[in-house]
């Protein structure tokens, strides 16, 4: 078949819970979507880690699915590009081995770590560089606890990966990431070049060799090596795509990506992602909290900001799974779908603001606007009146305050709110957010942002666009909803909610503190 024939572009997403290969036209339809549920397990010290080759399985399970689904496909595929969770350790060997288990960005073993960095004099350089606030989450952290507690598996390691680098080397047998995850680690975020005197900082100077050389999935793609070919009934040669972290690519198929500036995009996921651009580095504004992320964008000289939640819907599953636990002691069985049934009415009708929720759910704590990983998640303002579905509703209020707190950080909340994720399907949770907010709230009807990002920086590498601007206008503005507008009635009570839910969390850091053991 002619090369001018082929008319399909596949994104992988390798996500926390799910690995997802979703095939798309080149006008950007969605054609056919496989997925696998991830596995990881979690420990008692906190670690969180995820079987690499495992992995790579469910991935190419997931393209053997498509190969299966769709006619003829390896000759009608363009590229396939790759994407998937951010931060983390995947450690690699010389002949392209694991030589542990993945650490995931949900490890806390080195929180200890993170916390002695962020106080030392070396963070304000470092935060300089980079534009993004250290933490527990982070490569650089992760290979300074190993260098310190696991040397000898440090030292049979040749290449330090996240997610998406191992599957692309599985992929390609190429060694490489991208340069949002190498810059907001290890780099410069106005050079996109390696800076890692972190390294240095952490006494981890011997993980610096490991860090791979950085691609821009762009301008350049690797071969489908003759194995992943055979185990997927796809061609070798096939050009591949190293995608950008996930939270970009989500960003850039759900909206983010706007030429006017005016749009924001928020990703309520498990964890939430608050993002701005800015068209010229220059234009970034640092905070005094030194937190958040600056990352590259797949556009020339533009960044992305980002303030990230480290838990989000995460915070409505928890409340969830307390009343299944209810129901299930009662021998009723119900799933967290059954419970959002019809939910959104009743947290509309319930009365706006009357508890404050903090959604610091995770046992990481929090990332964004602030970095502390003590914070914990807390109601305020329960009485004997207070129900479950006020509670409900404070929790999405919660969110909502918090996506506001990590904007106001990084400047001006944006003229219009573009909003992916799971829960961007809630009526409930989009009027809240815009009424917060006093913003404009818009969905993507996309189902899958991060593969469609990652599939168009594929579409751009292999020239079938001529820019990025061109690809999205044909792939994101015509799947952009109708707008949610701010209450007026109820956007005067939470502006001053707001300033009530920020004064609470500065208050509550010492008591958080205080309940986990540390000064």
């Amino acid at each position: 078949m002619n090369a001018d024939h082929r008319d399909i572009l596949i994104g992988i997403d390798a996500g926390t819970s799910v690995i997802k290969s979703v095939a798309f036209n080149v006008a950007g339809e969605q054609v056919a979507v496989a997925a696998r549920p991830n596995h990881y397990v979690t420990h008692r010290d906190g670690g969180a880690e995820q079987d690499m080759a495992r992995t790579f399985e469910d991935m190419i399970a997931t393209l053997s699915t498509l190969t299966a689904q769709i006619p003829n496909l390896a000759e009608r595929l363009i590229a396939i590009s790759v994407t998937g969770q951010g931060d983390g350790m995947w450690l690699v060997d010389a002949n392209g081995d694991p030589v542990a288990p993945a650490w995931l960005w949900l490890d806390a073993r080195a929180s200890a770590i993170a916390e002695e960095f962020s106080a030392s004099p070396d963070y304000a350089a470092h935060y300089a560089r980079t534009g993004t606030g250290v933490n527990v989450c982070q490569q650089s952290i992760h290979l300074a606890w190993m260098a310190r507690n696991r040397p000898a598996i440090l030292a049979r390691a040749t290449t330090s990966m996240h997610c998406k680098d191992w599957l692309y080397f599985k992929l390609t047998d190429k060694r490489a990431t991208d340069p949002s995850e190498a810059n907001f680690t290890f780099g410069n975020y106005q050079t996109r070049a390696y800076q890692p005197e972190i390294l240095n900082a952490l006494r981890a100077t011997e993980a610096i060799r490991l860090l791979p050389p950085i691609v821009e999935g762009t301008e350049t793609s690797h071969a489908l090596s003759q194995t992943a070919a055979k185990a997927t009934g796809l061609k070798a040669g096939t050009p591949v795509c190293l995608g950008y972290v996930d939270v970009i690519c989500t960003g850039l198929g759900g909206g983010l990506y706007d030429p006017t500036g005016h749009s924001g995009c928020t990703i309520v996921g498990s964890t939430g992602m608050h993002m701005r651009l800015r068209s010229d580095p220059s234009l970034i504004k640092l905070n005094a909290e030194k937190s958040g992320y600056t990352m590259c964008f797949p556009v020339q000289n533009t960044v992305a900001q980002i303030q990230s939640n480290m838990a989000s819907t995460l915070n409505i599953d928890w409340l969830l799974d307390l009343a299944r636990g209810v129901l299930s002691s009662q021998g009723i069985d119900r799933t967290r779908g059954d419970l959002l049934k019809d939910i959104d009415e009743k947290i509309l009708q319930s009365k706006p603001a009357s508890l404050i929720y903090h959604p610091y759910i995770s046992l990481a704590g929090e990332r964004g606007p602030f970095m502390d990983p003590a914070a914990r998640a807390s109601f305020v303002g329960l009485d004997v009146n207070s129900t479950y579905f006020d509670m409900m509703r404070a929790v999405f209020e919660g969110l909502s305050f918090a996506a506001r707190d990590c904007y106001a950080a990084m400047g001006d909340i944006p003229k219009e709110i573009r909003v992916t994720g799971g829960a961007a399907r809630s009526q409930a949770l989009r009027q809240i957010l815009a009424s917060v907010l006093n913003a404009p709230v818009r969905t993507v009807q996309r189902e899958e942002a991060g593969a469609a990002g990652a599939s168009m920086m594929a579409a751009v590498q292999q020239k079938r666009f001529s820019n990025m601007a061109e690809c999205a206008g044909l792939w994101v503005t015509p799947h952009l909803g109708e707008a949610t507008i701010p209450d007026a009635a109820i956007v005067p009570r939470y502006a001053t909610i707001f300033e009530t839910y920020k004064t609470m969390r500065k208050d509550l850091r010492p008591h958080w503190r205080a309940m986990k053991g540390t000064p």
